[in-house]
Order: C-alpha cells, then sequence, then structure tokens
C-alpha cells in the first residue's frame, strides 16, 4: 500500500449536516493529526469545530455545510497529499485545521496557488505571517511567537535572571524560543531542541539539573508536554526550578499530568477558565457534549466555524468567488465574537489578541486553572511588517 492509498482507506468523511456532498451549499476540509500522541489535539480541534457547526443548525450563513474530515497524522507529505484532495477532488470553499506548523507548511504552496480560503487552528509559523503570507491564508490560533513572547515578558517582569530553554527541534519549536528571548532580557544558561514526539527527557532534565538556572521554560505540545511535565515533576524538580510553559498545559495533557503541574504557570490567548460570556457559553457547552473540559485547540476551531458563518453570510452565500470569499472572511475577522475577548485580523490575516498568564494549583478531582492577569493586550506578531498582502 503507498501513502496516498494509506491516506485515503484511513480518512474518515463526516457529513455534519444531513445532506451528502452532492448537495452541499459550503464545504468545509478539515485536516488535523487524530492518530499518534498529538491526537488529543487534533480531536479537540475536531470536536470544537462539530460543536459550533451544530449550534449553528449545519449552516454558514444560511448555506448548508459538509465537512470532509482528515488524518495528517503528524507527517508533513500525509498533510500535502490531504490539501491536494481537499483541493481537486473535494473542490472544498476551506480548508481548516491545516496541523502543526511542519504540516502546514508543507501544503501552503497549493493552498496559496488554488486560493481556496485557508484557516489554521493550530499552526502558526513565523513564515506564513512574514514573507510567505498570502490573502487566502487566516488564522484563528496565534503566531507561535505570541504565547512565548507573553511568558518571556512574563517571566523577565517577575525578576529571573538566569533561564533554560527547551523545545522540540521543529519550525514552532524554534519560534517559540525566538519569541521567549524576544521579551526576556537576562541570561539563557542554555538552549535545547529535542526530537519531535521524544518521550523519555531523563537525559536533557539531568543536564538541565546540573546546569541549575533560576527558572525553565518549555514548550512540549500533547504528549510531549504530558511525558515531560511527569518527568521533571518525578525528579523533584517542580520543586526546586520554577516551570514556565506555552502549549505545555492545557485542557488535553492536564487531566494526565494531574498534580504534577501544580506550580507552574503557562501563557496563552485563551484558557476554559477566562472569564468571557462567550466563552462561558462555549466551555459549558463543550463539556455538555463531550464530558471533558476544552482546549485552546478547540476554542480555535471553535472560533473558526463562527468566522465562516459571518464570512458565507457577508458573501451572500457566494463562496465560488474566491478572492471575494477570501475579503469576506477578512472582513468577519472583526465582527465575529471571539471566545477569547479582543479578536481582529492583522495585515497578514494572523490574530490580533490578547495573551494571558495562568497558574495551576492543587484541586479535586483535578487541579485548578486561575487567570492571573492579561500579559501583552491586543498584541501584534513580530513578523507582520514583512507581509506584502494586504
Amino acid at each position: 500500500m503507498n501513502t496516498m492509498q494509506g491516506v485515503l482507506l484511513s480518512a474518515a468523511f463526516t457529513t455534519l449536516a444531513a445532506t451528502g456532498a452532492a448537495q452541499a451549499q459550503v464545504k468545509v476540509g478539515f485536516s488535523a493529526p487524530l492518530t499518534g500522541g498529538q491526537a488529543a489535539v487534533g480531536q479537540d480541534q475536531i470536536d470544537g469545530f462539530t460543536l459550533a457547526v451544530e449550534q449553528l443548525g449545519g449552516k454558514f450563513g444560511g448555506k448548508t455545510v459538509t465537512v470532509f474530515k482528515e488524518d495528517d497524522q503528524l507527517k508533513p507529505e500525509i498533510g500535502n497529499q490531504i490539501v491536494r484532495k481537499f483541493i481537486e477532488k473535494d473542490r472544498v470553499d476551506a480548508i481548516v485545521g491545516l496541523g502543526f506548523s511542519n504540516v502546514m507548511m508543507a501544503g501552503l504552496k497549493q493552498i496559496v496557488d488554488s486560493g481556496t480560503v485557508a484557516i489554521a487552528t493550530n499552526a502558526g509559523p513565523s513564515p506564513v505571517a512574514g514573507p510567505a503570507c498570502a490573502p487566502n491564508v487566516f488564522s484563528t490560533a496565534w503566531q507561535n511567537d505570541g504565547a512565548a513572547e507573553a511568558m518571556g515578558k512574563y517571566v523577565q517582569d517577575k525578576g529571573y535572571k538566569r533561564v533554560y530553554l527547551m523545545a522540540p527541534n521543529y519550525q514552532a519549536g524554534k519560534d517559540m524560543l525566538q519569541g521567549f528571548k524576544r521579551f526576556f532580557k537576562g541570561e539563557i544558561v542554555d538552549e535545547v531542541y529535542t526530537q519531535v514526539g521524544q518521550t523519555d527527557y531523563s537525559a536533557e532534565i539531568s543536564q538541565l539539573q546540573a546546569a541549575r538556572p533560576d527558572a525553565v521554560f518549555v514548550f512540549y505540545p500533547g504528549g510531549m508536554g504530558v511525558n515531560y511535565v511527569k518527568q521533571v515533576s518525578q525528579v523533584g524538580l517542580m520543586a526546586k526550578t520554577p516551570l514556565f510553559s506555552v502549549f505545555t498545559i492545557d485542557g488535553t495533557t492536564l487531566p494526565s499530568q494531574r498534580d504534577a503541574a501544580v506550580g507552574s504557570i503557562y501563557t496563552a490567548m485563551w484558557d476554559a477558565a477566562l472569564a468571557t460570556p462567550e466563552n462561558k457559553r462555549f466551555v459549558d457547552a463543550f463539556q455538555a457534549r463531550y464530558k471533558r473540559v476544552p482546549s485552546e485547540y478547540a476554542a480555535t476551531a471553535y472560533d473558526a466555524a463562527q468566522l465562516l458563518n459571518v464570512a458565507v453570510a457577508k458573501a451572500g452565500g457566494n463562496t465560488s468567488d474566491k478572492k471575494a470569499f477570501a475579503a469576506a472572511v477578512k472582513a468577519a475577522g472583526s465582527e465575529f465574537k471571539s471566545v477569547r475577548g479582543p479578536f481582529s485580523f492583522n495585515t497578514n490575516n494572523l490574530p490580533v489578541q490578547n495573551y494571558y498568564a495562568f497558574e495551576v494549583g492543587k484541586g479535586s478531582p483535578q487541579p485548578v486553572v486561575k487567570e492571573l492577569g492579561v500579559t501583552l493586550a491586543n498584541h501584534k506578531d513580530a513578523y507582520y511588517a514583512k507581509c506584502a498582502a494586504r
């Protein structure tokens, strides 16, 4: 079996509305990692998007919605094949999800060349925010550096002098550490990159302990974050060296990390603890529907559906004019009600949004998360001036 056959045979075809694809009026292709160690990240995106579509009665802007769902397996070559299928076979009006940064970058040229509207709900690689930006490529998530920039500012403001950095060795990992360093002005004791998908950090933790920094900043999404936090807690490092993180402790990982994460602080553009009316309605509905707390990945996908609903209405239901539909998506960014609070698209189609700090405290049966406040307000990424598209 070749790789593409594997994709097609394993792909789940999901019809959220009662009609088939031939009768669909708005078609959406949703790609995310749905198997392997990062499956929870992908599933939360699917569930957040599905919840919003259900709440909208299976319609965007009054038009029936059909969703094609595919598993990119966190493999760039698979993601690239899925994008081609969405564009050439399914002829979708919009592609949502787009996986991790390495997967998004693999399919980017096809998306830009096709003019099809694409909305990232997880990845935010720096090239897409700068020279590789495009009028039809959007994000309801973040530019990768953003949350890390907020943490760099938080750690700087708290007066820490010597910080140790760790992340997986791929585009997002490099973006995160770069973002932290942009706002933290103290000493970087070391900057360590580990393999994507790594499960055992014992060797790196031994090196970290020997370095004796004032604090640690890490980026380990999904299963990597579960393993990392458990392992630093097991060796007693959490009590000795403060742990600051982004995309490491969230709704997908905290149920497994449990007390191992207590005492850590993270920054994000959203959390279930965020007190906005739209967020309370979203969190309550997600918990009622799926019996778990949503993550930021569910929130960004939920927002993507709300955005498309407004955009299709603004386009008068005509999504066949790709340039006009992309313009409608851009305009809708300032009109839909995001669960994170303030939201708009910058000139590069990435979000202008707040970043908040959150602390994990002890609770029963699960730890509790408390908002510490806004760290960066209405924050723009560091690359938008390099984007020629407007």
